[in-house]
């Protein structure tokens, strides 16, 4: 069972995107993670889940937070926690910030102005979070709403915002932690997963190309299994099930750590009972081990070459893996086709767009050129130019304004695209470019460039590029 051939051209929303060149041949192992990798789950179900699970937790401790809603398209990944003054931003890949909400509220120009001239978002300052991947969604709609929420009444044991930021981490964490719910999860996975019927065939081609397949997860056996078994066995050619299409199986990985130290491994040696029993050695195929780490990995696997890591989290899937491994990496971000599509469906306001700014540019370039001629010059007389040009400038704002404004909600109403921010790329794009090196919105899209693809980094543009297209 092979990919299917009425499907081998990519959609532009399924492509795969190069950061940097990636010969998919020489590529012996890909190991994947599961949750929002293999398996994506319906973001305003599990999320809305945890929200409702740690919101729950809050008021348990005396917050009231019991009539907090959650919206799944509130937020969207990239932002950052400002956590000295309970705002969310978006930022540049700079580090300059181009919106900014306090609790629900977003904060006008100027003020954000006032707020932000002097700072830039620094990701290694403990000031500042980074929203790495889906599961910040619930983490954004909580800690939003209990600023508000604070900024009327201070919550009981509250004295700063980064004191309410942990306060919500610390209930989130014991949500993931808890078997509760998860075990909502595997018992209605038809509310939660959206399924991937392409998935088993890209799987299976990389096989029959020799590859090595590991999945290496923090989600505990139980859970892996049940969801691995819903999401997958169905796809699989008769007889077979998911477990026939990886080699080794880890579970309870501890992810960034499973990466950058050296945790001792079990095999799991009861699956029903998720016995374990500490392993020595290179790892079986077939088999499921608990822990462990990437080094392991390395001496186990029987071929030469640097294996592909695949996962959603941008730190500890992504980053990591790059910056202790030099793995290469592939980040799986799904709001790029949403965002994509809507791009195609605004392409000829873009060109109209870029077409207005170019007559700016030109216009702007003049008017500098005639006040620069006026002040060298004073009885030039081109004061009537000068008003002309400005006037011709007033009634192209208006133009441009609509189209400029409906080009940075592509993605998000509220937060606009994923990778821009602005004219500028943004700190997402920056972190992606940094760690990534390929990136797309389903790990089934790499059925499209087979396992035998080259994946060529695009040419980088610089500033000075359209000097030499003139």
């Amino acid at each position: 069972m092979g990919a299917d051939p009425t499907d081998t051209i990519a959609r532009p929303e399924q492509g795969v995107f190069a950061n940097r060149t990636l010969n998919l041949r020489s590529v012996p192992a890909i190991g994947y993670d599961m949750d929002y990798t293999l398996i994506h789950y319906r973001v305003e179900e599990w999320e809305g889940e945890a929200f409702r699970f740690a919101r729950d937790l809050l008021v348990d401790r005396g917050w009231p937070v019991a009539g907090l809603r959650f919206d799944p398209k509130a937020y969207t990944l990239g932002l950052v926690f400002d956590l000295q003054l309970g705002n969310l931003v978006k930022a540049t890949r700079f580090g300059y910030v181009v919106r900014a909400h306090h609790g629900t509220e977003a904060i006008d120009f100027d003020r954000q102005r006032e707020i932000y001239q002097a700072i830039e978002i620094d990701l290694s300052d403990p000031r500042f979070v980074f929203m790495n991947t889906l599961f910040e969604l619930s983490r954004a709609n909580l800690f939003s709403q209990a600023v508000a929420i604070h900024d009327d009444t201070p919550l009981p044991g509250i004295t700063s915002y980064a004191d309410l930021y942990w306060a919500v981490d610390d209930a989130l964490s014991e949500t993931h932690l808890t078997s509760r719910l998860k075990a909502d999860i595997a018992a209605d996975p038809d509310r939660f997963v959206d399924l991937d019927p392409h998935l088993v065939p890209s799987l299976l081609d990389q096989r029959a190309a020799g590859k090595q397949l590991l999945l290496i997860t923090n989600s505990d056996w139980s859970y892996t299994r049940r969801m691995m078994s819903y999401a997958i066995d169905r796809f699989c050619p008769a007889g077979t099930n998911w477990r026939d299409l990886f080699d080794v199986v880890i579970v309870s990985a501890n992810k960034p750590d499973f990466f950058a130290k050296t945790d001792p491994i079990y095999r799991v040696v009861d699956e029903e009972q998720s016995l374990l029993r500490p392993h020595d050695g290179p790892l079986e195929s077939g088999a499921v081990y608990f822990g462990g780490n990437a080094r392991m990995v390395e001496a186990t696997l029987d071929s030469a070459g640097v294996p592909l890591y695949v996962g959603d989290h941008l730190f500890g899937d992504v980053h990591v893996t790059k910056d202790v491994l030099r793995w290469r990496t592939a980040l799986i971000a799904r709001e790029l086709e949403p965002e994509i599509s809507d791009a195609i469906a605004f392409a000829d306001h873009e060109r109209e767009l870029q077409r207005l700014m170019a007559t700016k540019t030109d216009l702007e370039q003049r008017q500098a050129q005639l006040r620069m001629a006026r002040r060298r010059n004073p009885e030039a007389g081109a004061a009537g130019d000068v008003s002309r040009l400005a006037a011709e400038l007033s009634a192209l704002d208006d133009r441009v304004a609509p189209l400029a404004k409906a080009s940075s909600e592509l993605g998000n109403d509220v937060w606009g695209p994923l990778m821009r921010a602005g004219n500028d790329k943004s700190l997402f794009a920056r972190q992606v470019e940094r760690y990534a090196d390929v990136y797309t919105s389903r790990a089934s899209n790499l059925r499209h460039p087979t396992p035998y693809g080259f994946l060529r980094a695009a040419r980088g543009s610089l500033p000075h590029d359209a000097a030499g297209q003139t």
